[in-house]
């Protein structure tokens, strides 16, 4: 008999085991005396469950910063940076497989010349100033480093008549020169992404004139004042698949995920709400504001839950994009928060995972293909028609505002070589239509033939899916995405 409760052999050894310990420790606490003991394998097994449901719920709160992360990596402070913090990246042509790549850039818009841009608003803001498109359509957008699209200096809701506007961050204090329009920021760092339309490669010198007309400059050089001097960076460099798009997570070493997300969220700071609601439970996991995660401070069990979240959180978001939107005839028409999801972190995860930087419906309505009307996932080995018939209001933009319909490799989430290096098909083609006014595109690998090359919409060889994007559309369209009634969207994708 033993004094008291008849504890377990296991449990009788004196001294704080290694995993109590770390447990201890990650939770912000000390052994309570010599005697406390390690967990029994019955709660060892209970808090891999609560660990690898609590690093899944972490991982799909954090991945939004983290593709940012990645994206900011690449144009900033990758191998082969592209353009230095506070300036712009122009890209002329990212129309090409070959230059989506390199911008790894998930699902890119080959309908529009792209600009990357990140700013440090640390120590001073940065004016933005935006040209007269004369009619073009273009638009700005600017997201926080959760992805959130807070702003539109240009665009259908603001025009297309440019201004001049001060990118503030959080806290700053001052004073800003006449006739600058004040944003306020909700993080350290912002990008600013201006998109401009392009018809087709004759009109392509006209679009970068509007692009290159877009520009940043700190407000001590933009007033004349003395100019900061520059900020050392010294940034985590992440180990990824060059192969595939950033956002997409794969890294050579899953715990690197938290690594980063510890680092840019300790540096981006989440909403205060986030901070009191969201920030405590994750503690459990190690992650704390104002401390870098380790992983030696983690319980190896917990770890190991860790590098499993962090391993699959692409997969997962990508496989869970159907819980976020409603599909009609295979379809996946996006939800009504798109591009400023507040506290719907999944559906704010699936967009950063897969059409990161996705703009908010009131600018840009993005339909994604996930299977034909006969309910299979899409593949290169058959054959499809896709045929557009009145009323066609879910592709109905504003004028001077565009459709189009893109093809990706399911893989890559990059397009895809192809031997007419077409990539879309839109308002900016010329299609040819039915006498009724309908049309027909044909959406297959090989080419269909002469009479129909000029609707052929070439995929790749493997599975696939299509992006059907309205930029500017029909206020009514965008009512309607919140409307609980059956959404009446793009035609389903006929096989033949």
């Amino acid at each position: 008999m033993t004094d008291g409760i008849d504890m377990p052999l296991h449990r009788r050894s004196l001294g704080v085991t290694a995993f109590a310990a770390s447990l201890l420790a990650t939770l912000g606490r000390s052994p309570a005396s010599a005697h406390d003991v390690g967990p029994t394998p019955e709660e060892i097994k209970a808090i891999e469950g609560f660990a690898g449901s609590l690093a899944m719920q972490a991982a799909i709160y954090g991945v939004p910063l983290v593709a940012m992360y990645l994206l900011r990596d690449t144009v900033c402070f990758g191998a082969a940076p592209q353009a230095a913090p506070n300036t712009i990246w122009r890209i002329s042509n990212i129309a090409t497989p070959e230059i989506a790549r390199q911008a790894g850039y998930v699902t890119p818009n080959v309908n529009v010349v792209y600009g990357f841009g990140f700013m440090d608003l640390g120590q001073e803001p940065v004016i933005l100033r935006a040209p007269d498109s004369g009619g073009r359509y273009y638009m700005i957008e600017l997201c926080d480093m959760w992805t959130n699209a807070f702003a539109y200096p240009a665009g259908k809701a603001a025009g297309y008549g440019g201004g001049t506007f001060a990118l503030v961050g959080p806290g700053w204090q001052g004073t800003l020169p006449a006739g600058v329009t004040r944003i306020d920021c909700p993080t350290r760092w912002v990008e600013v992404q201006p998109r401009v339309y392009v018809k087709d490669q004759a009109d392509l010198p006209a679009a970068e004139t509007v692009l290159k007309a877009i520009t940043t400059t700190g407000l001590a050089a933009y007033t004349g004042g003395t100019v900061p001097a520059p900020v050392a960076y010294d940034y985590i460099r992440p180990r990824i698949n060059p192969n595939v798009a950033s956002s997409l997570m794969q890294f050579e070493d899953p715990l690197q995920f938290w690594d980063i997300l510890s680092a840019a969220m300790n540096e981006n700071l989440p909403p205060a709400a986030e901070i009191q609601a969201v920030l405590p439970q994750f503690r459990y996991l190690g992650l704390h504001l104002g401390k870098q995660w380790r992983r030696t401070d983690v319980p190896p069990p917990v770890l190991a839950q860790m590098k499993v979240a962090a391993a699959t959180i692409g997969a997962t978001t990508v496989g869970a994009a159907p819980l976020i939107s409603r599909l009609v005839n295979g379809w996946l028409i996006p939800p009504a928060d798109i591009g400023f999801a507040g506290a719907d972190y999944l559906s704010r995860a699936v967009l950063a995972v897969g059409g990161l930087t996705a703009n908010t419906p009131q600018e840009a309505i993005y339909y994604n293909a996930a299977m034909d009307a006969d309910g299979h996932t899409l593949d290169g080995a058959k054959r499809y028609t896709l045929t557009f018939r009145e009323p066609m209001r879910y592709l109905t933009p504003v004028a001077p505002g565009f459709w189009s319909v893109t093809a990706y490799g399911k893989v890559s989430r990059l397009t895809e070589p192809n031997p007419i290096n077409r990539y879309s098909l839109g308002s900016s083609d010329s299609l040819v239509r039915n006498p009724d006014g309908s049309f027909t595109l044909y959406v297959q690998h090989n080419d269909p033939g002469l009479e129909k090359r000029a609707n052929w919409l070439p995929v790749p060889a493997g599975p696939f899916y299509l992006i059907l994007r309205n930029y500017a559309p029909v206020p009514d369209v965008v009512k309607a995405l919140g409307d609980p009634a059956p959404f009446a969207g793009p035609p389903p994708l006929v096989p033949a």
